[in-house]
């Protein structure tokens, strides 16, 4: 696999986590406390940032290095 597919499908799977993560919440399904809720944001944002960054598309490179900052916080409170 080339750097390139690499760099989609983390996209790709960035995509998928946070879109199941809200579904989930949404859905009452897990609650937005749940540690597997922000491991989601997490990984999907942090995934998305290097998809978007390797692209040189920096708005949903910013908001997605907000995301991974939140999702880190949130973890951090969690485990307080």
């Amino acid at each position: 696999m080339n750097k390139k597919n690499l760099i989609d499908l983390l996209g790709w799977y960035g995509v998928i986590a946070i879109l199941l993560a809200y579904a989930l919440a949404s859905f009452s399904v897990i609650e937005p406390t749940a540690v597997i809720y922000q491991l989601l944001n997490l990984t999907g944002a942090t995934s998305l940032l290097v998809e978007s960054w390797s692209k040189r598309d920096y708005p949903p490179a910013v908001l997605n290095m907000i995301w991974t900052l939140i999702a880190v916080i949130a973890l951090i409170s969690l485990f307080r």
